[in-house]
């Protein structure tokens, strides 16, 4: 029988896609407020990997991807997430969204994202919250998965978490020393 123990924390991720640079910015003013200092921030990518989100934000789409200097219990990410959902009815117009905020955390194995929907490779956190195992760490990288999103396998993505795991490795040693 496997002894049931706490888990180490983990590294709080949030990417966020988005048009307008002033709801980014105050958008980021909030996340700040909520779960304290960023660590890691992204320059401003294009997001061209689907139309998914036009109907709703338009075109000329960006992609930002953020960690945090304070490390989570993994149990956090669907209070987490209910959390960033509030936020993005607080920017909506019109109940139409103006920043996508999707958190998800990161460990030396894996990256994991939350979700509101189900599906067979989701796995239900509560109150409406799913988790996805995204991105495995294997032989020095991250490793797609067949339902990864297809901006997650890129090699650009796989480079900016391995960067994030990079400072969260660090965490990892200096809070064992």
């Amino acid at each position: 029988m496997g002894e049931i123990r706490g888990r180490e924390p983990v590294k709080l991720i949030v990417g966020l896609i988005f048009k307008e640079d002033s709801v980014l910015k105050e958008t980021l003013l909030l996340l700040k407020k909520k779960f304290g200092e960023i660590d890691f921030e992204c320059k401003t990518i294009p997001f061209k990997f689907t139309s998914y989100y036009e109907k709703e934000f338009g075109n000329g789409l960006s992609r930002k991807f953020i960690s945090f200097s304070k490390l989570i219990k993994p149990q956090e990410l669907s209070a987490i997430k209910i959390f960033t959902n509030k936020l993005e009815q607080k920017f909506a117009v019109n109940k139409a969204r103006r920043i996508n905020i999707d958190p998800g955390y990161l460990n030396l194995a894996k990256l994991v994202l939350a979700s509101t929907k189900d599906f067979s490779h989701r796995i239900y956190l509560n109150k409406g919250v799913f988790a996805e195992l995204t991105l495995l760490f294997k032989d020095k990288t991250f490793k797609f998965q067949d339902w990864t999103y297809p901006d997650y396998r890129t090699s650009g993505y796989i480079e900016i978490f391995k960067q994030i795991r990079q400072i969260y490795a660090g965490q990892v040693e200096s809070s064992h020393n």
